[in-house]
């Protein structure tokens, strides 16, 4: 593809910023960026390499410029797909300048760009925050990715597919009723509210009941910082005062 795009239809001759590939994944927690990235890896059949922002940036002036520099280094000679989670730190709005601070910051920020598009490969930025991305940063981007929180039908997939088949489940586990009621879920909360109940009812040495998996759901509206109204339990509410 690229061969045909560029010797035989010369169109990367008219790309002046280079012939990246860049792709945007942007929404909330939990809909599957990270997992999109791996599929991606995967169908290229490419490694894929998870870039830790936070050993980019560096205090010293000049540091995270070298850093970046060794990041694009290393990944073309290795030809991986690079992968940058909370993109939002690294391509933030550049500032007006009012220290010296912001001018190196800005600078950085810069270079960065200019690294991404000079990569002759596939790098992929995943953020919750897409508001923060600097708009000079915007029209260089090949394609921009919103993920949405699933709905329902997707979320029973979800409650099934993440549900192991060894798990011995008790006669009254509901997934129908669980994907229609808890709306604000996304894949990674189905999960851990799986793995939560599961941990539950092994602790008991006993199947998996809906008991397990409604004190797991509550437990998982604690951890997201939701409060919990019993009402929402309907005929489960018992287990609520179980727990």
């Amino acid at each position: 593809l690229r061969n045909r795009l560029g010797a035989q239809w010369e169109i990367t001759k008219k790309n002046a910023y280079g012939n990246a590939v860049i792709v945007l994944m942007y929404g909330p927690p939990g809909t599957g960026k990270t997992m999109a990235a791996q599929v991606v890896a995967n169908e290229v059949m490419t490694p894929l390499y998870r870039v830790d922002v936070s050993q980019i940036f560096s205090k010293y002036i000049g540091e995270t410029q070298k850093n970046i520099s060794r990041i694009f280094e290393e990944a073309q000679k290795r030809n991986v797909v690079l992968f940058f989670d909370e993109a939002d730190a690294l391509f933030t709005r550049r500032t007006e300048i009012k220290d010296s601070h912001d001018k190196y910051a800005n600078s950085d920020t810069s270079f960065l760009l200019q690294k991404v598009e000079e990569y002759n490969g596939i790098t992929i930025l995943a953020t919750n925050n897409f508001q923060s991305f600097d708009p000079a940063f915007m029209r260089r981007l090949t394609y921009v990715i919103r993920f949405e929180r699933p709905d329902e039908a997707t979320r029973l997939t979800m409650w099934k597919s993440m549900m192991p088949e060894k798990v011995p489940k008790g006669k009254d586990v509901d997934l129908e009723w669980l994907a229609q009621k808890f709306d604000e879920f996304s894949g990674s909360n189905i999960k851990s509210v799986i793995m939560t109940a599961c941990f539950m009812a092994a602790a008991e040495e006993q199947k998996l009941t809906m008991k397990h998996l409604v004190q797991a759901v509550r437990l998982e509206h604690e951890k997201i910082g939701k409060l919990v109204d019993p009402g929402m339990f309907e005929q489960y509410i018992g287990y609520l005062i179980d727990a």
